[in-house]
């Protein structure tokens, strides 16, 4: 593992938690388990990290086995091969520290309507309406795209991102082998979130889809549809009384986490040279999540430019911390195994 790989996370786990709990103790408001509807954190986390070990070891050991008899020996040998401590250290920290940075970033985005109660819909929608010459970027998108099917396939588009991350971050703590890569990736996702929430309490906002539902009564019902309806059922419930129920406010438009996140990944992609079909249905995801977003209200066009500031210095913030490089991998650069210990990094 290298060194010091893990150090910004840290810190900013800790500090982001220090804050939730100064926040919520001078407010006087209470911190929740921001996944509660899903069980406790100390259960499907854990669940998680299991699923993840064994879709790394089982499909190895039946493919280097051949015959189903031998694929217990077989998954022995494939766990002393790619699970050393040292392996097991790197995904434990840097799952912790994620999981710390997660949930307190879910509880400070909850806490944002009570310490800043003004809303910038109004400005955001102005210069949205700057931007595109007099028109709302979202009605325009819904006259040129439709109301049913291209709702339903960004629809899609939408909840899929929602499966993505995590998804990426099982790839970097517990599959990959890349020690560089995966601290850097996961530190700057981390940062993503950290960046993310401090713009939700200096630019407070709700998105078109709740400030202009008008604009969007034509759209055709879609699971977008039925969770924008729970986030501000949620969003009522804890305003009304945050003691009287385990929900967390989770709305706040500006700026675009799903676009912040979606450059990191582009750009994270391109630094390290994925394979260029990766690259590619990274950038088209990236595309469509933007229109998306737009189209389906949850952010304005603004939003999305702030999500493309925030997901480049995600990434350059992370590098620092990290000890990378903001270039590109050289053609044919091997990966830092996690069980290297280099005196330097790049």
């Amino acid at each position: 593992m290298h060194r010091n790989g893990w150090r910004l996370a840290v810190w900013l786990a800790v500090a982001i938690a220090v804050t939730t709990f100064v926040m919520a103790w001078v407010y006087d408001l209470p911190v929740r388990d921001p996944d509660s509807a899903v069980g406790p954190a100390y259960i499907w986390v854990p669940v998680v990290l299991v699923a993840a070990f064994l879709t790394d070891v089982v499909p190895r050991a039946l493919w280097r086995a051949r015959n189903p008899l031998r694929a217990f020996g077989a998954a022995r040998e494939v766990v002393r091969e790619r699970w050393t401590i040292t392996h097991v250290k790197f995904a434990l920290i840097g799952l912790a520290a994620w999981y710390v940075i997660y949930a307190s970033f879910r509880n400070l985005k909850s806490f944002v309507p009570f310490v800043n109660r003004h809303l910038w819909d109004g400005v955001l929608e102005d210069v949205d309406r700057v931007m595109f010459f007099g028109h709302d970027p979202a009605p325009l998108l819904h006259d040129w795209l439709g109301t049913g099917a291209a709702a339903h396939f960004l629809s899609f588009i939408y909840i899929a991102w929602i499966v993505m991350v995590p998804a990426s971050l099982v790839v970097a703590l517990v599959w990959s082998r890349d020690a560089r890569a995966g601290s850097w990736y996961v530190t700057a996702i981390a940062v993503d979130w950290v960046l993310g929430v401090a713009t939700y309490f200096a630019v407070p906002s709700l998105g078109p889809i709740y400030s202009r539902p008008e604009w969007f009564a034509d759209l055709d019902r879609t699971p977008v549809t039925v969770l924008a309806e729970g986030m501000m059922d949620d969003r009522h419930q804890v305003l009304v009384n945050p003691f009287t129920t385990d929900a967390v406010q989770t709305i706040a438009a500006f700026a675009s986490l799903h676009v912040g996140i979606s450059v990191t990944m582009c750009v994270m992609a391109e630094l390290l040279r994925l394979h260029r079909g990766v690259r590619v249905f990274l950038w088209v995801f990236l595309a469509l999540t933007v229109v998306a977003t737009v189209y389906l209200g949850w952010h304005y066009a603004l939003d999305a430019i702030g999500g493309v500031v925030l997901g480049v210095a995600g990434v350059w913030i992370a590098a620092k911390g990290t000890g990378n490089q903001m270039r590109r991998r050289p053609v044919g650069a091997q990966p830092l195994a996690i069980s290297e210990e280099p005196s330097r990094v790049a």
